[in-house]
Parts: C-alpha cells; structure tokens; sequence
C-alpha cells in the first residue's frame, strides 16, 4: 500500500515538473489549462488539447493538467500535487485566459455515475451559486483572468465504460452553462455534440479518452472562443 502510494505521489510530482517546464523558462504564458485526462491526454506527444490550442494561437500554453485530479479531493499531499484541480491554480499568478476540465473522475469512481446528486451538489448546485467548482472559478475571477470550462466528450451511441454517465454529465453541464450566464468572463464551451453516432476515431482505443484528432479540434475550437472574444489575439 505505501509502495503505491509513493509510487503515485512520484508520478505526480514528475507530471507536474513536466507541466512547468511545457512553455520553457524564459517565456510568460498567458494561458493556463487545468483539469484532468481530458486536458492531460497526449501531452507526452505534444498532441493534447493544450498543444492544439497554443498551435493554433501561436502562443505557448502552460498545461497543469493532471490525469486522474478531481474536483473533489481529500488526500492532503496528493491534493497539494495537482490531483485536486483547484491546487493546479496558484493566486499569485497572472493570466489572460484559464480553462478547466474537471468533474468527470468525481462521478466515475467517486460515486459510480450513480446516486451522484449529493455529490454534484458539492461541485456546483443547480443554481450555480455555490460548490467547489464555483469557488474555484470565483477564486480565478479574481485575478482578472478569464475562464472557460471544457465539457466532456459523449461516447457515439456505442459500449463504452462511460455510457452510464451521460445523465451525470448532462446535468452537470447545464449548471456549468447557467454559471456561465452570470458573469461575462466566463464561459462554458460543450463538445457533447462533437462524436458522430457510430465514429469511434473522437476517443482513444479505451473509448473513454480523446484521440489525437479530437484534441486537435478540440484546441482549435478553444482557440476560436477565445479570438472571438479577444480580437487582439
């Protein structure tokens, strides 16, 4: 169990040196990408989600992402690391734009994609005015920085080990939608319409993930918010 748990510890920190490293030493991003797999995928390749974006921004992206980080996380030390996704975040840094991928761990292993309204409710009520998800976009509002959340991917009608949370996702997302109608510096980008019925080439061979071409599309379309509401980009 401690073996594991050093293990795990280990390949957060190496992840997160990765991260800090993404945009080099002596360049200022003045985007941030936090979240989980969804953001963290492909990173190894220069192919995640925040890649596509800082490719087609021609900009560099710093990307905290971290696959496995929830919304809700009660380890202290693994939390600290980045597996708690509002930890990603540091106050005392600056940024234009921060966008956030997050929630869909806390109701895949947290509550099975089951029985998930207590656990919702800790992330984002349905009035979207309290929860962790709340604070932490408040917290970065604070900065200045503008926000987008990214929703999920949505499996194409077809077996996948995410099916059964397409009901948790879908309410999840519309409390992300109504916290974004409170505040014009934030936003909320779906892209549960993205996958064909039938097209397998969106997701990874383990069908929960983004391939390289939804990362891809997926930045360009981020890219494509964030030009149209900052025309100097």
């Amino acid at each position: 169990m401690m073996a594991r748990f050093l293990y795990v510890t280990f390949c957060v920190f190496a992840l997160s040196v990765t991260a800090l490293r993404a945009a080099g030493p002596e360049q200022k991003p003045s985007i941030l990408t936090i979240g989980d797999s969804l953001m963290a995928w492909h990173r190894i390749d220069d192919a995640s989600i925040a890649d596509s974006l800082a490719a087609s921004l021609g900009e560099p992206v710093l990307n905290r992402a971290i696959s496995g980080a929830r919304i809700i996380h009660g380890l202290p030390l693994t939390g600290a690391l980045g597996l708690r996704i509002s930890s990603q975040f540091r106050d005392k840094e600056t940024y234009d734009w921060v966008i956030i991928t997050g929630g869909g761990n806390d109701f895949l292993l947290g509550c099975g994609c089951a029985r998930c309204e207590r656990r919702m409710n800790r992330m984002i009520t349905a009035e979207a005015d309290k929860g962790d998800v709340v604070s932490l976009v408040t917290q970065i509002r604070k900065t200045g920085a503008r926000v987008i959340y990214l929703g999920y991917l949505r499996s194409p009608e077809m077996e996948s080990p995410i099916e059964n949370c397409k009901d948790e996702g879908d309410a999840f997302e519309a409390r992300l939608a109504t916290l974004a109608t409170q505040d014009t510096g934030v936003f909320f980008h779906s892209i549960a319409e993205l996958v064909p019925a039938g097209d397998r080439s969106f997701h990874g061979i383990d069908m929960i993930h983004p391939s390289k071409k939804a990362s891809q599309i997926i930045g360009q379309q981020l890219a494509e918010l964030i030009r149209s509401a900052d025309p100097s980009r």
